[in-house]
């Protein structure tokens, strides 16, 4: 018999009963669709974290002062340091012969941009934090997640541009004068609409008056926290009217180029020992580099994108143990129609072929159609994911459900194969 002939008696096997034939396809369609989405809100996880990590910029460093001693390149203040801007401003650090409060200072700050000291720094920024402030304009008010005060240079380093407007110069740093650049969600809370209104405007944060120059450009949200939901105005402003002249709450710095962000570390290291007068054992600061970060959270996004994957293969097995079960019952109940074929000279080769054509056949169909609702159900945002879909799971999931159906359909092929005709003929 050849291939077009056993694909005619398997069609004609799995048409035969069409609800059990949808039922059996129904766990491989499961299967296949559950791994598409699964990897693909995965992989859409991992690239939000990325692009909220990249967003400080590859060459981004960030100093904190380190609570405790040994802070090096760990330690306390991570997430304050990335996402808020904002690190421990003071903390007590023993150096084994006496005990101080760690701190960063504007002068550390000016030190850092020396060029024969630190030749691969490309800019520096002091970051002052004023804590709990409330903008209030026209009538609304809006309480402020994070209000940075630092220098022009801030923009470049934190990768941040005005989409309304203009940023605030160096002049306006030297002059103190009290000038605001907005997030969009502070921006829209207060005047509304898209909150380009508001520009040129003058705004009371905390009862103090500054006047609005232009819109931040919108980053989105990093897990709860609103990075739009922030002020950045010039430190010497901030530190008149929010948050006095005491420590900086941390220090940004830009290496020259992502692959000289080792080295500039190292320089920021060596200038910052220097000054506060301690070692790598002790040191009463930390310095962060968003490159580094952005390699675990990538391989930790991986390793989940791979969890939930094999979680979702797992509805694939049991689709193919479904094909499997289905394909003994349908032997059993065409022992009969076997003896026959095999009587009139059907050769083994044949009856493993038209059912094993069978299995294949429900795998395929299943995982076309799983395709198609795995493809559809990721165009939709899922527990505040936006899934992406990665081709390569669109593939293998349809690979294996084939897979599945060979080597799930073998053995009833087999032992239909293998019953001999004269007790095929008299099966009742």
């Amino acid at each position: 018999m050849n291939l077009r002939e056993s694909a005619r008696f398997a069609v004609g096997g799995v048409t035969a009963n069409k609800m059990r034939s949808a039922l059996t396809t129904l766990g491989i369609l499961i299967g296949v669709a559950a791994v598409i989405i699964l990897v693909a809100v995965g992989t859409g996880s991992s690239k939000a974290v990325a692009d909220s990590i990249s967003a400080l910029g590859s060459n981004t460093l960030t100093v904190n002062a380190s609570s405790t001693a040994g802070g090096g390149r760990g330690g306390g203040g991570l997430l304050a340091g990335l996402f808020g801007g904002a690190g421990a401003a003071t903390g007590s650090t023993n150096n084994g012969t006496k005990s101080r409060n760690a701190q960063l200072t504007m002068e550390d700050a000016r030190a850092l941009t020396d060029k024969s000291q630190a030749p691969h720094v490309l800019g520096v920024a002091p970051v002052v934090s004023a804590q709990s402030v409330t903008a209030t304009y026209e009538g609304a008010s809006h309480s402020v997640n994070t209000f940075t005060g630092t220098t022009p240079a801030y923009l470049s380093i934190d990768n941040d541009s005005v989409t309304v407007g203009s940023a605030f110069t160096d002049a306006d740093y030297t002059a103190h004068k009290r000038v605001a650049l907005l997030g969009t969600t502070v921006a829209e809370d207060l005047a509304g609409g898209d909150g380009a209104s508001i520009v040129g405007k003058a705004v009371l944060f905390n009862g103090k008056q500054f006047t609005v120059v232009g819109i931040l450009s919108a980053k989105g949200s990093t897990g709860p926290q609103d990075s739009d939901d922030r002020v950045i105005a010039p430190a010497t402003a901030v530190q008149d009217t929010l948050s006095g002249y005491g420590n900086l709450s941390s220090i940004s710095v830009k290496a020259s180029s992502s692959t000289t962000t080792t080295a500039a570390q190292n320089e920021v290291e060596a200038i910052l020992d220097g000054r506060h007068h301690v070692s790598s054992s002790d040191r009463d600061y930390s310095v962060f580099s968003s490159s580094s970060i952005l390699s675990a959270a990538t391989s930790s996004s991986e390793t989940f994108t791979v969890l939930l994957g094999a979680v979702a293969a797992i509805s694939l097995l049991v689709g193919g143990i479904g094909v499997m079960n289905i394909m003994l019952v349908t032997v059993t109940e065409r022992t009969r129609e076997i003896g026959i074929r095999k009587a009139i000279g059907a050769q083994k080769a044949d009856i493993v072929g038209q059912f094993l054509m069978e299995a294949v056949m429900l795998s395929i169909f299943g995982g076309v159609v799983g395709v198609v609702v795995g493809l559809i159900g990721s165009q939709f945002t899922i527990v505040g994911v936006e899934p992406v879909v990665a081709p390569y799971s669109v593939f293998l999931a349809f690979a294996v459900a084939v897979v599945t159906g060979l080597f799930f359909g073998l053995y009833p092929a087999n032992r239909a194969a293998s019953l001999r005709p004269i007790d095929a003929l008299r099966y009742e």
